[in-house]
């Protein structure tokens, strides 16, 4: 059974996601087909979905104005994996310390914004991920940091703060695991994620 995978495409490293995606799918042995997703429609025919980085602000506002946002909250109800990295973390949240952002409340966290600096402090740190036998290459680029955990398990910190955390489905990244040749976080957040429904060759949905 061929997977079918959506990164919405309002901003971010769209096409870095959707070769993430298909090289996590590659390493299981599954075919994937990635949508780019702009408009409603589209997200209730996906087995799993990635929300890229970006500006908050303009994702939060475009999801809800198109009627994508009530379609990602159901296939979270339903049990299907979503990737959120960056902004698609801060947007996840239920509480992102901004007024601006419409968050879509998947992850009962509380977020700062641009938490370890600006552009120009962007930079690289190998993160001890809960799952991954070796340290994960993450880039930090105007990255959130995680205040408050709630009832969400934490996978990885960066000076002692949360960057990667997992609650159900879900699974969000402070950090931009699509802009590395490494695909562990893909792989960890659609294919390793036992609370996560992804429809099997021999069980499709």
């Amino acid at each position: 059974m061929t997977l079918e995978a959506g990164v919405v495409a309002v901003q971010g490293d769209v096409d870095e996601h959707v070769d993430a995606i298909e090289r996590a799918a590659s390493a299981h042995d599954r075919e994937v087909v990635v949508h780019e997703i702009r408009e409603s429609g589209i997200v209730p025919d996906c087995d799993l979905l990635a929300v890229p980085g970006g500006e908050s602000t303009t994702i939060s506002r475009l999801l809800h104005g198109e009627g994508v946002a009530s379609e990602i909250r159901n296939h979270v109800d339903d049990g299907s994996p979503l990737l959120a990295t960056c902004a698609g973390l801060i947007v996840a949240s239920s509480d992102a310390g901004d007024d601006r952002v419409d968050e879509l409340g998947l992850l009962d966290v509380t977020v700062e914004r641009n938490a370890f600096g600006r552009q120009r402090d962007s930079f690289e740190a190998p993160l001890e991920v809960v799952g991954l036998e070796d340290p994960y290459p993450a880039v930090f680029i105007r990255a959130p940091a995680i205040d408050d955990v709630g009832d969400a398990d934490v996978l990885a910190s960066w000076d002692g703060r949360p960057v990667a955390v997992r609650a159900g489905p879900v699974v969000a990244t402070a950090f931009h695991p699509e802009l590395t040749a490494d695909s562990r976080i893909h792989d960890l957040a659609f294919f390793e994620n036992e609370a996560a429904s992804v429809p099997s060759p021999e069980h499709p949905a």
